[in-house]
């Protein structure tokens, strides 16, 4: 479970997925910081301790889940969550990520803001 006021990363390669979460995510009292890609993700894992992180599958410079696997090795508690329109949530690679612990769940785009928050608070 993720609680409000936790900080939480958004990494999305398009700036208008970044603005939908944060928004939804600020009006639950939660602190968002973004990055478009996936060396500013890390950048900012240097300065930050982040709760939980929703990762786009497919961003410009890396690969979602290499990202996640790199998170993983520095942050082994934090909560990883993979939204994409790339993938879906029975595609093998996601299953095996989730099996690994890699990420914890997986929400398709486009997304209901009601799957967002199921997911914190589980």
């Amino acid at each position: 479970m993720t609680d409000p006021g936790e900080l939480i990363l958004i990494v999305d390669d398009e700036p208008d997925m970044c603005w939908a979460l944060e928004h939804l995510l600020n009006k639950q009292g939660y602190v968002t910081r973004k990055a478009l890609t996936a060396l500013e993700a890390l950048k900012l894992m240097e300065r930050h301790r982040f709760a939980c992180a929703f990762l786009d599958a497919k961003l410009p410079d890396m690969d979602g889940l290499e990202l996640a696997r790199r998170i993983r090795e520095r942050a082994p508690d934090m909560r990883i969550l993979m939204v994409s329109g790339y993938f879906y949530r029975d595609d093998l690679a996601i299953q095996e990520a989730i099996a690994q612990g890699v990420i914890i769940d997986f929400i398709s785009k486009p997304f209901l803001q009601a799957e967002i928050l199921r997911v914190l608070e589980t």
